[in-house]
């Protein structure tokens, strides 16, 4: 197992356990990435130093200590000038938070999908670190940090990769394309859309199997879920939503990744709800709570949002919420009742009760509503039926001709 040393810079508006947490989760990130990590370092500076963050002598003394065959991983994004200094000055390969979340992405993405958002992100990291005959790539080998691409193929010719950029762009306009194609489907039947939206490792897809009854992959590690998935949810009374999970958010988010992974984001902001998950359990809850509403910030999601209190199990004392708001163990199914319920009433109450009625020609429209609304009263007299229903905004529309 190749080792690692962590290094973090902490500037003059850190505070200090936020500086910890932050390297606690690195090192996280380098375990999950097949990393043993040997040793962390903090380094107080006001300002990063332009040409080597840490500064030369830091650097020179980190150097010293590390042993042969070792990965340095800064816990901030270095411009490519400062990730070769620093290489050169501890003779030692040196990457970032950003190249090693790249790498765990590389490693977690199964489907087309997401191997094409994945290798998009790494190539327009990498692509202003090659430099003449990429001594920074040729010192980080074929291992961690250049996982996907490959060094002699992004070595080979500027132009070539370039053009591959601009090919994986286009692949995605597909994705994004059939994913267009998927909403309107979705629109017409219209059926709710709820997205799951939450920190890495939060307990999302555990929830969604929960909920759904449908198994999805989960386990207790960074990044387990990569691709995009949609279940049916019944919320009770005969209504039922779509759900939706996706890739966990972080702290210091890479701006590539939100970018490659726009098609994959998108489904967030076009959904009718979110369910923000939020594992209680973590000591920095609302941090990480505060780190996934920047990134909702910044991908434009505007919509109603529900917050799920994960991992309640792991608490040793009872939590109390304000509606709608709920907490919950989707690992023992504690209070999802509950969680369902809060859903249920957050569509109904878009709803209206109205009265139809439907001639003996028309009772292929009578049968329409009786498929997409909640059925309260039928009536049958000599002209017709008599209906009463809930019905959502978009059904009482269609049915306005037949209002009674």
């Amino acid at each position: 197992m190749q080792k690692a040393y962590l290094v973090a810079l902490q500037q003059g508006h850190q505070r200090d356990w936020e500086v910890d947490d932050n390297l606690m989760e690195l090192a996280e990130l380098a375990a999950d990435a097949g990393l043993e990590v040997v040793d962390t370092f903090k380094q107080k500076r006001f300002t990063p130093d332009a040409g080597t963050f840490i500064g030369k002598g830091k650097a020179l003394e980190l150097g010293a200590v590390i042993e042969p065959d070792a990965v340095v991983i800064f816990d901030d994004e270095l411009t490519p000038a400062q990730q070769g200094n620093l290489s050169d000055l501890m003779d030692a390969p040196v990457i970032d938070r950003t190249q090693l979340i790249l790498d765990i992405f590389a490693q977690r993405a199964h489907t087309n999908e997401g191997k094409i958002q994945v290798e998009l992100a790494q190539l327009n990291y990498l692509l202003p670190r090659l430099t003449g005959k990429g001594t920074l790539l040729s010192r980080l080998g074929g291992g961690i940090g250049t996982r996907g691409p490959g060094e002699t193929k992004l070595e080979t010719d500027r132009r070539r990769i370039r053009k591959r950029i601009a090919d994986l762009n286009n692949e995605l306009e597909k994705v994004r394309r059939v994913r267009a194609v998927q909403r309107a489907g979705r629109e017409r039947n219209e059926v709710p859309l709820v997205a799951l939206v939450g920190y890495t490792n939060s307990g999302k897809s555990t929830l969604m199997t929960a909920l759904t009854g449908s198994e999805t992959y989960a386990a207790d590690q960074l990044f387990a879920t990569l691709d995009p998935t949609v279940r049916r949810w019944d919320v009770g009374d005969g209504r039922w939503v779509y759900l939706s999970d996706t890739v966990g958010f972080i702290r210091k988010l890479p701006h590539t990744l939100v970018a490659a992974f726009r098609a994959t984001l998108e489904e967030v902001t076009y959904a009718d709800l979110l369910l923000h998950v939020i594992d209680v359990s973590h000591p920095q809850a609302r941090e990480q709570a505060d780190a996934v509403h920047e990134v909702l910030k910044e991908i434009g999601a505007v919509q109603p949002v529900i917050c799920v209190y994960n991992k309640i199990d792991l608490l040793p004392h009872r939590m109390e919420t304000k509606a709608p708001d709920t907490a919950v163990s989707a690992k023992t199914g504690e209070n999802l009742a509950q969680l369902t319920e809060a859903v249920y009433d957050f569509f109904a109450a878009q709803n209206s009760v109205r009265s139809y009625f439907f001639t003996f020609h028309q009772l292929s429209e009578a049968n329409q509503l009786r498929e997409r609304a909640r059925i309260i009263a039928e009536e049958f007299t000599a002209e017709g039926v008599k209906i009463t229903a809930e019905v959502e905004p978009i059904m009482a529309s269609i049915m306005s001709p037949f209002e009674n």
